[in-house]
């Protein structure tokens, strides 16, 4: 890699790890999401703290910390000799950087709002497919943590499904979203858990029942 690249995953990876649902709630004056449910700093913990606003706020600026860093690289790396091996690996780094914040002392969210912002920066139309995805699960199940597995295990099959139709797929980009789908799936191995054992939470529980079963 060289020092292009390495500046560019620094840079990233630093971006990625502004841990907003911890920053949001701060600034509104509200527990830190760290403390209570899950414990995880993400857009579902922050909305049982009673606050949608919160919630909206944090979701929107985890899905635009993945959003901007790629499409920049997208619009103005090519005049720079940048292709999409740039744009794979500065998506990987924002992702990583939300799952092991350096300013948080590594402990981070699950990252399916900042996966979904890459995803919409990649492609708009993979963004807007995946995101489909988790919005009919989760309209019908009620299981935020089941509608972002579904997107993440089907967001591969997509990437691939739009070659030559919709957009032209790169082996870097392809790798990128496989891995991010692994690492989702990897992040929500306890709400796997608890989905088949039909103790998982539903989208709207207070903390208070969160913190009672562990819920995402």
């Amino acid at each position: 890699m060289d020092k292009t690249l390495l500046v560019l995953a620094l840079a990233g990876y630093l971006f990625g790890s502004l841990s907003f649902a911890v920053i949001v709630s701060r600034v509104m004056g509200l527990d830190d999401p760290r403390t209570y449910g899950s414990q995880n700093p993400g857009a579902t913990n922050v909305l049982r703290s009673g606050n949608k606003k919160a919630a909206l706020a944090t979701l929107l600026l985890d899905a635009l910390k993945g959003y901007f860093p790629v499409l920049l690289v997208k619009w103005y790396g090519p005049a720079f000799g940048l292709d999409d091996e740039a744009v794979a690996v500065v998506a990987m780094a924002a992702f990583v950087g939300h799952l092991w914040p350096v300013f948080f002392r590594f402990k981070g969210g699950k990252g399916v709002a900042t996966a979904a912002g890459i995803l919409f920066a990649v492609e708009p139309l993979l963004g807007a497919a995946v995101m489909g995805t988790w919005l009919l699960v989760a309209f019908v199940t009620r299981y935020s943590s089941l509608a972002a597995l579904m997107a993440s295990v089907l967001s591969p099959g997509y990437y691939l499904f739009g070659n030559e139709v919709l957009w032209q797929t790169s082996a870097a980009e392809l790798l990128t979203v496989m891995v991010m789908s692994l690492l989702l799936l990897w992040r929500h191995k306890e709400n796997i858990g608890r989905l088949l054992r039909g103790q998982e939470s539903k989208i709207g529980a207070k903390k208070e029942a969160a913190a009672a079963d562990g819920a995402e």
